[in-house]
């Protein structure tokens, strides 16, 4: 591992503190940044989220793709934890800590807000992001995109009917502009500019792609800690003034994000699906789909309600937790390699 993804904590625990310092010092400037946006897509973020994904995008060998039904375990655990597991235990827990645990503090009103705010990121599986945590934990790039491939598909079909039947409405209004733009935006042309890359690096030589993908190792992170520090930026206001709202609906959040982990990696233990295709499967489930909960949110609730906040914290919890999960991936990792290297 090079200098940037050893001490990736590092890099990221600095692009918060400098996030919120520079949001609270230049509010008008992250304004400014956070309304070149269409449809609920910052345009300047995705920009950024280019930078992470596209070192991966080129190393997708699109020969190796079709295998990947040979090898069904991974999308499957993937699939059963994203749409039968993760949904409804977000709910519970949302119904737990904001009815009864944290009851006393928190109005009736405000409470069924946060819940509702934690449904929807429960609902919306991630997409760009996958692409940077299967890159830090070594994974399959070929699986991965499959993986993803198949969550977009099935959350063009079950993300209104699940959130409506756990929201007790029937009226969901999915924002299609945001999930079709997002899509395209994060995954459709990366991909593409990643395919002619490989194809041209190739022609020039077999060593040209892990070459430049090599180069380009570092401004990937960089990538990531600008999409932190503008993130966080956005909500320098809110975590000052509202700590201890935030810290409330953490709480659960950081639960849902372990446990749904905990029930991947035992999943994928039980499959004993090899570390780059469960390392992967097991984040996938973990992270979320945050502009599109984020977007439903204040369409449903409006951009001031207690729904449009929860799924904001989900945004400012998803980093640190899951650069934890990497952490833990890559120990495992370690500890395995560890033990096969005597008999190799």
């Amino acid at each position: 591992m090079g200098l940037f993804e050893r001490f990736l904590t590092v890099w990221v625990g600095l692009g918060i503190l400098a996030g919120v310092g520079l949001g609270l010092a230049t509010p008008t400037a992250f304004q400014a940044i956070a309304a070149v946006e269409f449809a609920h897509v910052n345009l300047i973020v995705a920009v950024f989220i280019w930078v992470m994904i596209y070192p991966m995008m080129i190393q997708i060998d699109w020969t190796s793709v079709k295998d990947v039904g040979k090898r069904p375990g991974g999308l499957m655990l993937t699939l059963v934890v994203n749409w039968l597991i993760k949904p409804f235990t977000m709910a519970a827990l949302g119904v737990l800590f904001f009815q009864f645990v944290f009851a006393p503090w928190v109005d009736p009103q405000s409470a069924s807000e946060y819940i509702a705010g934690m449904i929807l990121l429960g609902v919306a599986p991630c997409t760009a992001m996958v692409f940077v945590w299967s890159q830090l934990v070594k994974g399959d790039a070929n699986y991965t995109l499959v993986q993803v491939s198949v969550n977009d598909l099935i959350m063009v079909v079950a993300f209104a009917p699940i959130a409506a039947f756990l929201l007790g409405v029937t009226n969901i209004s999915v924002p299609w502009q945001t999930l079709v733009i997002a899509t395209v935006l994060y995954v459709v042309l990366p991909l593409l500019a990643g395919m002619v890359t490989r194809h041209l690096l190739q022609q020039r030589s077999p060593q040209a792609v892990s070459a430049f993908v090599a180069r380009l190792k570092p401004w990937s992170v960089v990538g990531l800690i600008a999409t932190v520090v503008l993130l966080f930026g956005f909500q320098a206001r809110t975590i000052v003034e509202q700590p201890l709202v935030i810290a409330m609906i953490a709480v659960p959040l950081v639960l849902q994000s372990y446990g749904i982990f905990a029930v991947g990696w035992v999943g994928a233990k039980l499959l004993k699906l090899p570390h780059d295709i469960a390392g992967p499967a097991c984040l996938i489930g973990t992270s979320n789909f945050f502009e599109l909960a984020v977007a439903v949110a204040i369409s449903l609730f409006g951009l001031n309600s207690g729904a449009a906040l929860a799924t904001v914290v989900g945004v400012l919890v998803e980093v640190p937790v899951m650069l934890s999960l990497v952490w833990f991936v890559n120990r495992r990792r370690g500890a395995a390699l560890a033990l096969e290297a005597p008999s190799a």
